[in-house]
């Protein structure tokens, strides 16, 4: 067979992204921000450790729109993080592996990690 003749593999450019391919690499991809969020945490108790002085350094960075909403992005990665490794945990029990439950589970995972976003900050604002 001629080199030419032979078929390409798809690419990027036309491969569809599944749910299970987006929400596994979104699995990978918040697993990264967790551990720049530890260290931002680290930086706080560190801060917290230091006298007052750092420690109002730090609650101004934190409590700055952008600290905000940085936390925000840092709280939605933790529970879909957590959402979607209990659907993994699940998936290790060797139930729910079917394509429908599949998708199911990954909707109700992200839904989840919305709402308990969202009861979080609201939690924030009222305490």
């Amino acid at each position: 067979m001629n080199v030419d003749d032979r078929p390409l593999s798809p690419h990027l450019q036309i491969y569809r992204p599944q749910l299970t391919s987006v929400m596994s690499i979104s699995h990978r991809a918040t697993g990264v921000v967790l551990s720049l969020g530890l260290v931002a945490l680290t930086y706080w108790l560190l801060a917290a450790a230091g006298g007052p002085d750092a420690f109002a350094t730090a609650q101004a960075i934190f409590g700055s729109w952008i600290g905000r909403v940085l936390m925000g992005v840092w709280s939605f990665c933790l529970f879909y993080h957590l959402c979607n490794g209990i659907r993994h945990l699940v998936w290790d029990t060797g139930h729910a592996l079917d394509l429908e439950d599949v998708y199911r589970s990954g909707y109700m995972a992200l839904a989840g990690a919305v709402i308990l976003t969202i009861v979080t900050w609201v939690l924030v604002a009222i305490f």
